[in-house]
């Protein structure tokens, strides 16, 4: 090799290694503010983390933990995170007061929420027993405040009824119940497994993990967790966007394709906790309500729209325009690109 030739080689290998480190660089960033990582209906965004999917699609992702829904929302509403990792049913709500959040990707078919009686509630026997009770939500405003006061209007009562303690999701939620905190609440798994496991004699008076019971509390499926920020930020970031969208259906591609135990090695120890067997059954209940397309079904928009109306008179006098709250084309894309 001559001089010459060896001057360009080495040049070439330099401007080679100066555009990947430009490429590292220039990673959009993006902060994901998660209602309860600990909650098996959240689990898609963080085995996106834990698969390294959002590094394949190109983005880097930080994941901030929050107690509840309605949490996350407001670090992304005051600007603290960028995306919600949440339920979608908030974009409806948000729209009713003249904010405009899009769901971009849906990750949960079925809601995933069961509401059981304290083990120490012996005259709870229906959700009207619950009138002037003290009733667990993840946080007051959350998605399982919304659910709770569903079902309390469905049954011809007042929706605030109930006295709303927000007791969180994990390990705070099951103590709120054993220790008669509250005398029901509205949980999500793996807690509330944990504590069937605990109490096999504990009432349930709804459960949404399934399509049947799902069917059954709403008139049709109803989607629960979603990507989803602000209209705004989707404009100015549609590639990043993009690259989320790729990373969470992936990871809802890999979900389909191992088992529950398979799906448990890959998620970060603290949030397994020491009782694996327990979690496995949580998420072998769980399985079947992750979506398989990442797609919004009108039809379950609707049903979002019909249980806010219900239950809050602001939603139904507001006229939402439901095409707004979401948007398919994203996840349209990458299938097209698959």
């Amino acid at each position: 090799m001559t001089p010459f030739i060896k001057r360009v080689a080495t040049a070439l290998a330099v401007l080679a290694l100066s555009a990947g480190v430009a490429a590292a660089q220039t990673k959009p960033k993006v902060s994901i503010a998660v209602g309860g990582a600990g909650c098996l209906c959240y689990l898609p965004t963080v085995l996106a983390k834990q698969l390294g999917e959002y590094d394949k699609a190109g983005v880097e992702v930080e994941l901030i933990n929050f107690k509840g829904g309605s949490q996350a929302l407001q670090a992304v509403i005051g600007g603290s995170a960028d995306i919600v990792s949440g339920y979608y049913d908030h974009c409806v709500n948000l729209a009713a007061k003249g904010q405009s959040l899009v769901a971009f990707v849906v990750y949960d078919r079925f809601p995933g929420m069961v509401l059981a009686v304290a083990p120490g509630a012996k005259d709870i026997n229906s959700i009207k027993d619950l009138a002037g009770k003290a009733v667990g939500v993840s946080a007051p405003g959350s998605s399982t405040d919304f659910f709770l006061k569903y079902l309390l209007a469905k049954n011809g009562l007042d929706p605030t009824s109930a006295s709303v303690v927000g007791i969180g999701l994990d390990a705070t939620a099951v103590a709120a119940m054993e220790h008669g905190t509250v005398q029901a609440a509205v949980m999500l798994d793996p807690a509330a497994t944990l504590l069937q496991s605990k109490f096999k004699d504990m009432t349930t008076l709804s459960d949404t993990r399934t399509q049947k019971d799902t069917l059954a509390v709403f008139g049709g499926e109803y989607p629960g967790g979603a990507l989803y920020t602000r209209a705004d930020w989707i404009a100015k970031n549609e590639p990043t966007v993009q690259k989320l969208t790729n990373a969470i259906l992936a990871t809802l591609k890999w979900i389909h394709a191992h088992s529950a135990e398979e799906i448990m090695a890959k998620m970060p120890e603290d949030l397994v906790g020491p009782d694996k067997a327990l979690y496995v059954a949580a998420l072998k209940n769980m399985i079947p309500m992750y979506s398989e397309t990442g797609k919004m079904d009108p039809k379950g928009a609707e049903a979002v729209l019909t249980v806010f109306s219900q239950s809050v008179p602001e939603i139904a006098k507001a006229n939402i325009d439901l095409s707004k709250t979401y948007t398919n084309r994203f996840v349209e894309a990458a299938s097209k690109g698959m």
